[in-house]
């Protein structure tokens, strides 16, 4: 996929995801990049119990915040 994060370590300390496989952990852009062309949002979009569901759709999103 994309390039290298120069953020990844700070990113890595943040990062909400719980998706043990995901390759994209910390490195914000092509995670965004990923979510946003399958149609959802990245974990830290989510507050955590939604986040373990890894029901990160749209229609999710806009429930939360309805």
């Amino acid at each position: 996929m994309g390039f290298e994060c120069p953020q990844l370590e700070r990113n890595l300390a943040d990062c909400p995801c719980t998706y043990e496989g995901c390759s994209l952990k910390g490195n914000c852009c092509e995670c965004l990049r990923h979510h946003l062309a399958h149609q959802q949002l990245p974990a830290c979009a989510f507050p955590p119990e939604v986040e373990r569901t890894y029901d990160r759709s749209f229609r999710r999103f806009a429930q939360l915040y309805a």
